[in-house]
């Protein structure tokens, strides 16, 4: 059996960031979350690393890349772009913004054939959530039976505006019943709520979310196609509605064709979302090198 692959979804455009947060060097040595996230799934034992890119950046970001990697994990880039997938399909001519995540993962069609896990260019998940993930991987996933690492909401906030997570419901088997993409989440005295149409609904502080931490089997990426297709049907005209893989993997659940797991993860979680972010991103990596979980110099 092949090692499975880490997805790398690093092609957003960082519209609330204002910058490209993927490559921002962040460690002690310019390392970017990124490379944590790749130091990480090489320990648990992850064979190769797909970069999901836009072709615009892509020498820039190859050449960040491919020096400190060689040998070490082979590599591969996937380019995302909007005429992808859109063949015979009634889109709109002035959009701009990217599909969405699972349009991504639809872009690794024929790249990726073997169990892999998805996860943020500009999210550190913790050394911990790749153990898990690389078990269920080699152990757990087939063609019925994927697989959510689910972070606990309270952990996953921003001091510094709105966040967008996927609220996961389970069964008494924590296999997923519903997952529901919440667009504007935050904290505020009393607790954490989420926004919807002007009207706030509270969240329980342990509930489950997804932070694009997940793992699948390759048909997985076939079924995005086929769900892709829906997607343009329905909204191929709107300038920026997005095809996220929570709600793919949702219809997964939905339609009867197997279960998404929902792993509860206690590792730490922390991202970039927005630019004031940076300053507690660089504080926490600082800390955890030195309490030697990683070398001053990832890569040396």
């Amino acid at each position: 059996m092949s090692a499975p692959t880490l997805v790398i979804l690093a092609a957003g455009m960082a519209s609330r960031y204002g910058s490209q947060k993927q490559t921002e060097g962040f460690g002690p040595n310019g390392e970017t979350i990124m490379d944590y996230s790749i130091y990480d799934a090489i320990r648990a034992g992850f064979g190769k690393v797909v970069f999901i890119i836009r072709e615009d950046f892509s020498e820039a970001f190859k050449a960040s890349f491919e020096p400190k990697l060689k040998g070490k994990v082979a590599t591969k880039y996937v380019f995302q772009a909007l005429d992808k997938f859109t063949e015979g399909k009634q889109i709109n001519p002035d959009r701009i913004k990217p599909w969405g995540t699972a349009h991504a993962v639809l872009c690794t069609k024929g790249i990726v054939n073997e169990p892999f896990a998805v996860i943020n260019a500009d999210d550190y998940y913790g050394a911990e959530a790749f153990v898990q993930a690389y078990q269920f991987l080699t152990k757990e996933c087939n063609d019925q039976t994927y697989c959510i690492l689910g972070y606990e909401l309270s952990n996953t906030l921003s001091e510094n505006g709105t966040v967008s997570r996927g609220v996961c419901s389970v069964d008494e088997n924590n296999t997923l019943t519903k997952i529901v993409e919440r667009t504007k989440i935050y904290r505020k005295e009393g607790g954490i709520v989420f926004e919807e149409e002007g009207i706030e609904s509270p969240l329980k502080e342990d509930t489950r979310v997804s932070m694009n931490f997940m793992c699948f089997a390759p048909n997985f990426i076939d079924f995005c196609e086929q769900e892709f297709d829906l997607f343009l049907e329905k909204q191929g005209q709107a300038l920026k509605s997005e095809f996220y893989i929570p709600y793919v993997a949702g219809q997964f659940s939905n339609l009867g064709l197997g279960v998404v797991k929902v792993i509860a993860t206690n590792a730490k979680w922390f991202g970039v979302t927005y630019k004031e972010d940076a300053p507690m991103v660089k504080a926490n990596i600082n800390a955890l090198v030195a309490g030697h979980i990683y070398p001053a110099n990832l890569w040396s």
